[in-house]
């Protein structure tokens, strides 16, 4: 299933230019709409734009001034919240301009209210999502949602958190309790900032002592005044990126009632205390309630593509307009004259645009999956979360680096990426973390792809061919699965963490390679609906340029199968200079397919021509302080040297 595939009824028209038919391929054509102008129109307004004035206590108070804004523009949040298209590309749009927003924004609509939408609202209230519940204070942020399920003792490790929740057998209710230091809730944005709150929190049901496994309960945190009886709130110190209110939150036998229990066809609780469900086995019932966690994998994904797509924008147009000395005396040329300039943010164009086709069509298979594709849905969304924020990253640091000095200052647009990636990185599963369990999952449930021998000779075989490059990257998949489950064959028996060891660095590599296969399909398809030649023809050199660097690491392994040859080898670097060279004219093209509001940019002074100094109110020059009158007796006067 792809995004880029247009409605049979839909009316088109041919693109203006490379920059619009490019626009439609990255944008979703027919979707684009609906999709993303809301937010494009959202993030134009003056509200969001940079203010440099701001304690960080007040950049999260208006990133939550924000949030009631970008609610007032929604239709209808409980419909946001079911569309992970929309939700995804909130983040894409929103965390250009505010990174605290976007996280807040996910957290309140996602995990929170798309939990409770997700889920059954009790005994009573019949089935479906959110049949019944009064979600009226959460859709009109009347109460702001938040989610609490890590722990400060346990991290990543989710499935062993102690919080709990006991059944109350007189009332029916349930007793909330964080039972250790280490149980306390780790970084949910739960302060008194931005007014009242609920939260969905994870917790142990307990049953007559027994455990139930881990279920999700809606729990009112706090008013107009402050926490409520039994809910403690303990401000963490500020963080890198941009401020929110995170904390460490725990409970003092907090009583809930009988509806607070978010139930499904995974997990009910019974009138005599017993557990009943689909799924059985409590881990399962567990990872399903929390299931809202891939969704917000697609939505760091999308924040991660928007930002670097943003700093790609601002860094090409410095380039283009910052001149330096040429060759020759009195010349002045850009920075992009210079390959050692260009080239690097080439190669970055090329790694932003396979991200963000990959990013539609992850969507995409997560909106469209069905339950029995659910596993490899869920699989590919956490390869894709790992492998585009790290590659954002990588990208928004060399952009800001690019720029000099100019880039260090936040009104510059390009401070703060870097910083909010490392959010991203971590957030919804840690990127290493997911990255081992689809690794482990590809072991024995995935088969890397077999590529069929070209009817072409090696020996003819050229790095221009899109296709036989795709096919090394294949292969490179193949080669390191291969090797992987070699060394789980060879390892010692009776030692699972020892086997484990010895096989995880290839398959690390495996997972990187079909991250990267899976991008390039995503490019292949974008070129293939390209309408503009033009348009092509920079996507198809883009794609090139992508998969030589992608493979250069691997030509030994290559070289070695006989899947190239040794005149490849050595003409590897020439054919990627070559690329670099017929794109560089046309990096502003590239960038303006962006499409970033043009009230965006214009805030920014290093894309416009300016410089920092321009966001600096005027002040006149001091004047020369008088000469005070000297009483001291005169030296006799030296003859006046320059030491060079």
């Amino acid at each position: 299933m792809t995004l880029l595939t247009r409605p049979q009824d839909s009316v088109t028209r041919a693109p203006a230019t490379a920059a619009d038919d490019l626009t439609r391929l990255l944008f979703e054509g027919a979707h684009r709409s609906t999709v993303h102008e809301p937010w494009q129109r959202l993030i134009s307004r003056q509200e969001f734009r940079h203010r440099a004035d701001l304690t960080p206590a007040e950049r999260t108070a208006l990133s939550y001034g924000r949030l009631r804004l970008l609610d007032d523009a929604v239709d209808s949040a409980a419909e946001l919240a079911r569309d992970p298209r929309r939700l995804a590309a909130m983040h894409e749009w929103t965390g250009v301009v505010d990174g605290g927003l976007g996280t807040l924004a996910g957290i309140h609509y996602n995990l929170f209210l798309g939990s409770l939408i997700d889920h059954d609202p009790g005994p009573g209230a019949g089935a479906g999502a959110g049949a019944g519940r009064d979600l009226s204070d959460f859709t009109s942020m009347r109460r702001t949602g938040t989610f609490l399920c890590t722990e400060l003792a346990h991290g990543n490790d989710v499935a062993a958190l102690r919080t709990t929740a006991e059944l109350d057998p007189a009332t029916g209710g349930f007793i909330l309790h964080t039972p250790t230091p280490g149980a306390r809730k780790f970084m949910p944005n739960t302060s008194a900032t931005g007014g009242p709150k609920s939260a969905v929190v994870a917790a142990r049901l307990l049953v007559d002592g027994e455990d139930q496994g881990v279920f999700l309960f809606l729990t009112p945190l706090s008013d107009e005044t402050g926490p409520l009886p039994g809910v403690r709130v303990r401000r963490l110190p500020e963080r890198t990126g941009s401020p929110v209110d995170h904390c460490l939150t725990s409970f003092d036998r907090v009583r809930l009632p009988r509806e607070a229990l978010l139930e499904g066809a995974h997990g009910r609780l019974g009138a005599d205390g017993t557990v009943t469900g689909a799924l059985g086995n409590p881990r399962k019932r567990f990872l399903h309630s929390i299931s809202r966690v891939t969704v917000g994998k697609l939505c760091m994904s999308g924040a991660a593509v928007g930002v670097t797509r943003a700093a790609l924008a601002i860094a090409v147009r410095y380039a283009e307009q910052r001149h330096i000395s040429g060759p020759k005396a009195g010349e002045r040329v850009p920075l992009n004259a210079h390959r050692s300039h260009h080239g690097r943010l080439a190669e970055a164009l090329a790694t932003s645009y396979a991200m963000t086709f990959l990013h539609r069509e992850v969507t995409a298979a997560w909106a469209g999956h069905t339950e029995e594709d659910r596993a490899s849905a869920e699989r590919l969304v956490a390869v894709a979360k790992g492998w585009i924020t790290w590659q954002a990253r990588d990208i928004t640091i060399e952009c800001r680096e690019r720029c000099g000095a100019q880039g260090l200052f936040p009104v510059n647009g390009l401070a703060d990426f870097p910083l909010n990636l490392e959010g991203a990185i971590t957030a919804e599963g840690d990127n290493l973390v997911i990255w081992v369990k689809a690794a482990a999952e590809m072991v024995f449930h995935h088969q890397s792809e077999p590529v069929a021998p070209s009817e072409v000779p090696l020996l003819e075989q050229e790095l221009t061919d899109l296709t036989f490059l795709r096919g090394l990257l294949a292969r490179t998949e193949a080669l390191w699965q291969d090797r992987t489950r070699t060394a789980l064959r060879r390892a010692p028996a009776g030692d699972p963490v020892g086997r484990w060891n010895a096989a995880s660095s290839s398959a690390l590599q495996m997972v990187a390679a079909h991250a990267g296969l899976r991008a390039t399909d995503a490019f292949l398809r974008a070129i293939a609906d390209a309408e503009s030649p033009e348009a092509r023809t920079l996507l198809t050199s883009l794609c090139r340029l992508f998969l030589l660097k992608r493979l250069g690491e691997h030509t030994g392994d290559l070289l070695a199968d006989g899947h190239l040859a040794a005149h490849h080898v050595r003409a590897l670097p020439l054919a990627v200079d070559e690329t670099t060279a017929a794109l560089a004219p046309h990096l502003p093209t590239l960038v303006e397919a962006f499409d970033l509001p043009a009230e965006y940019l214009a805030a920014i002074p290093i894309a416009n021509g300016e410089y920092v100094e321009h966001t600096v109110p005027d002040a006149p020059w001091p004047s020369p302080a008088p000469l005070r009158p000297s009483h001291s007796v005169p030296r006799p006067r030296r003859p006046h040297t320059v030491n060079f």
